[in-house]
């Protein structure tokens, strides 16, 4: 019997999501095509591969062979393209880099257009994300991120510190900051730390707003919704915003330059990440608070 890859693909998407219309979504197929598909493998096979339950699509042992045996042969192509991409001299080609949102406006676009202009052959796809993409699967192949302890899977450089610190509205006038409303990341921002940050200095009642990113969280600041943690890079060349307190250690973080060791001497990484380094340079006394 002969199977191809999108089949053993197909099944993972299905295990991976957990239901039939999620997978096809996943896939670019129709629902019922994906039904159909399903049922004429599961035929094929003479074997059920999924339980079908009220929460969604259950692997079988069977299933479960399959869906091991797709992760091998994923790895096995994932790390066949890492080499191949690694081999380029040439700084050309597609470069797909992740960043946190709030690096996109105040840093990363003049940073980007100078790249571009040195190496024009190499096109940039940015993935703007605050969670952490997986660099082994290739979902990017530069990482740029504020990290205490980044991934030991990962090869680059620490390129600064990054400083916070309590900032208001300009032309406000602030008393005892424990009086004052406050704006909060979430609890579910890194790990709750900016949470139990604000909670350690304000009752509940006091927090105005709570967000589920630190983006906006300046716009907030400024708006007048409240006082609350901010970059010192990015709050302290904003003119709406006024400094309230020095950097507070325990918010600090540090900014990484993270690939993969298969890609690190890829000609367009190596080119990125010279370039980034340089710039974020001179910058140093910004994200430091200095």
């Amino acid at each position: 019997m002969s199977l191809d890859w999108d089949e053993f693909r197909f099944v993972k998407a299905v295990a991976d999501r957990g239901s039939l219309n999620a997978a096809a979504a996943q896939l670019g197929i129709n629902p019922s095509t994906a039904f159909r598909r399903l049922g004429a493998l599961e035929a094929r096979l003479d074997v059920r591969l999924f339980e079908r339950r009220r929460t969604g699509y259950v692997p079988t042992s069977a299933g479960q062979a399959m869906i091991e045996a797709a992760t091998r042969i994923e790895t096995d192509v994932t790390q066949f393209a890492r080499a191949m991409a690694g081999r380029g001299e040439t700084p050309s080609g597609e470069l797909r880099v992740t960043a946190p949102a709030g690096l996109a406006t105040g840093l990363l676009m003049p940073i980007l257009a100078d790249f571009r202009a040195s190496y024009p052959d190499i096109r940039v796809e940015l993935i703007l994300a605050e969670e952490a993409l997986n660099l082994s699967r290739r979902d990017a192949d530069v990482a740029i991120r504020a990290s205490r302890d980044p991934s030991e899977t990962l090869v680059g450089r620490r390129l600064t510190g990054i400083a916070w610190a309590v900032y208001g509205r300009a032309g406000h006038a602030y008393g005892d900051l424990a009086t004052e409303t406050w704006v909060s990341p979430s609890p579910a921002v890194a790990g709750g730390m900016f949470a139990r940050f604000v909670a350690a200095r304000v009752p509940v009642e006091r927090i105005g707003l709570r967000i589920n990113t630190v983006t906006g969280l300046d716009a907030a600041v400024a708006a007048g919704l409240g006082i609350g943690p901010l970059p010192c890079f990015e709050a302290d060349t904003n003119p709406a915003l006024r400094r309230l307190s020095g950097p507070h250690p325990e918010l600090g973080a540090d900014l990484w330059l993270l690939t993969h060791p298969d890609l690190r001497h890829a000609a367009r990484v190596r080119a990125f990440m010279d370039h980034f380094a340089g710039a974020i340079l001179p910058l140093r006394p910004r994200f430091e608070g200095r």
